[in-house]
């Protein structure tokens, strides 16, 4: 049988497996996202040892954080690009891999590779219009647009776009270094901890945080749904492990939209209409997988 390895490329950490899908896993190692040179070094070493103990990989799938090169008539095909992580900007993603294990290498964002497991495992199986959501160290979106993951240009960057944000009621101006108060320069778990001062797990759920929180979130849902018609949203990332966020951003989209979309999905199922992953933290390195096995 095929094995594929696959990473979900994070701003916090890398997940490294190796296996064929979620029922079959043989190795999976979690690496602390430092500087590129240490942190692909070590991911590398990770594959290098697993095609000595169970066999040769047939190819490895990369669902990396971005902005990224998608193009793959593009001299940076593969290439992180203009990313606040310090030190990762310009990193060849996909090259240094590729160079390495001299193996076929598929590349993607990392909320792409989160929706094509979701698609394939979890819960966008039998959909073609889909939305995945990470919402934790940064927000990102993708998904599959009629069966087609969502490229274009380069590829959504559906935390960037600005939302309405009242200073009366929010003073914080935001925490993005490019946008200020955009979406993820409200809403991500870094603006979370730098509005309130702790970070957003620790927060009880009674703070008026969640509120907040359930706010922006749906004002980017509903502009979402208005935009792609998705027959279902998927929110990940460590911010939505807060569970009770989900009925609070399901009020929220249903007072934003006021009814105008008249679907069963938002008047009467929102709560199986946007939902977490099935998949859970494992989302982003199964797509990874899924990725490879695409290549």
């Amino acid at each position: 049988m095929a094995l594929w390895g696959g990473i979900e490329a994070g701003g916090t950490k890398f997940v490294c497996a190796v296996g064929t899908g979620p029922d079959d896993i043989r190795a999976m190692e979690r690496i602390p996202t430092t500087t590129p040179e240490a942190t692909i070094g070590e991911a590398l070493a990770f594959f290098q040892a697993q095609r000595r103990q169970l066999g040769p990989l047939s190819a490895l799938g990369i669902a990396s954080f971005g902005p990224v090169e998608l193009h793959p008539e593009s001299p940076k095909y593969g290439f992180i690009t203009s990313t606040a992580k310090p030190g990762w900007r310009d990193t060849d993603m996909l090259g240094a891999f590729r160079r390495a294990l001299d193996i076929p290498v598929g590349f993607d964002t990392d909320v792409n590779g989160a929706a094509l497991g979701e698609y394939h495992w979890g819960a966008a199986q039998g959909l073609d219009t889909f939305i995945y959501l990470t919402v934790g160290t940064g927000i990102g979106g993708g998904g599959l647009i009629n069966g087609r993951l969502m490229h274009g240009m380069l590829h959504p960057e559906m935390g960037h776009f600005r939302l309405p944000r009242d200073p009366r009621t929010d003073p914080f101006p935001g925490g993005c270094p490019f946008h200020g108060d955009c979406f993820e320069g409200l809403a991500s778990g870094p603006a979370m901890e730098k509005r309130w001062g702790q970070r957003a797990e620790s927060l009880p759920a009674e703070h008026p945080a969640w509120a907040l929180e359930a706010h922006y979130i749906a004002l980017a849902l509903s502009s979402y749904i208005c935009t792609v018609s998705p027959q279902r949203i998927i929110l990940g990332g460590g911010v939505m492990a807060q569970r009770h966020l989900f009925p609070l951003v399901h009020a929220g989209v249903r007072q934003v939209l006021n009814d105008y979309i008249q679907a069963p999905a938002l008047t009467e199922h929102i709560a199986s209409y946007i939902v977490p992953p099935t998949l859970g933290e494992r989302a982003g390195v199964l797509g990874a997988l899924a990725l490879a096995r695409a290549t």
